[in-house]
């Protein structure tokens, strides 16, 4: 009988490693994907300061709801609430990004490295700055002023008067140097905030008064331009 031949063994042939293109693209788009999600999250928490900050402006934070807010950006009153739990969270917030503007301003006074009237002029020129690039800003802070500061007066003490005190001391040892004239310094910062944002609190009035829109680039430059002269000849020393 024949026998009946056995098959050769099949060869083992080494399988090539899968391409790791698809993986790498994978890998790489990933990242992307996350970083543009972050990107649409912060333009969408943006946008919602944008509106709020305006609207509590209008209409103060208990003529504000949520929804309103949510209506304008044009999101659901759930999607908003996701980015801030509640009014209250919101409204803070608005507050928080005005206040701490105007306090980096304010520690910028304690800078040693230049002269008083420098430093003054500086920080006139970006308050007032302030109040023509973000009048809404500027009025829903003085609308929980002058509310009390029921919501936001414990924020106030906290982040404020550490600061005031640190900018009394500057003066206090540029008076003791002879650079400036023996000034209250606490009235004198009382003074050019009221003057500087008046221009965004009262710039309704302002312009009924001088009949027009809006106040325009030559206001707030002429407002400088008397708010410095008046700030620096309080400080001068006179001989």
């Amino acid at each position: 009988m024949l026998e009946k031949r056995q098959k050769a063994p099949e060869k083992l042939v080494a399988k090539k490693p899968l391409s790791n293109k698809l993986s790498d693209s994978v890998a790489q788009t990933k990242p992307r994907s996350n970083t543009q999600r972050e990107l649409n999250r912060d333009k969408l928490e943006a946008d919602i300061l944008q509106h709020a900050v305006k609207i509590f402006a209008e209409r103060g934070y208990e003529g504000t709801s949520i929804a309103s807010i949510a209506e304008q950006v044009g999101v659901s009153k759930q999607n908003l609430l996701y980015y801030f739990a509640s009014k209250q969270i919101l409204y803070q917030r608005v507050l928080d990004d005005v206040l701490d503007t105007w306090l980096d301003r304010m520690n910028s006074l304690a800078d040693e490295s230049r002269d008083p009237q420098d430093l003054l002029r500086s920080y006139i020129q970006a308050k007032l700055r302030f109040s023509r690039e973000q009048p809404w800003g500027s009025r829903v802070y003085a609308m929980e002023v002058i509310g009390g500061a029921k919501i936001y007066g414990e924020e106030i003490r906290k982040k404020v008067i550490p600061l005031l005190r640190k900018d009394i001391a500057s003066f206090e040892k540029w008076i003791s140097q002879g650079k400036i004239a023996a000034v209250n310094p606490t009235h004198l910062l009382f003074t050019i905030w009221a003057m500087t944002q008046s221009y965004a609190d009262f710039s309704t009035q302002m312009t009924l008064v001088l009949n027009q829109k809006k106040l325009n680039a030559k206001d707030f430059d002429e407002a400088e331009k008397l708010i410095v002269e008046m700030v620096l000849a309080a400080i001068s020393i006179k001989v």
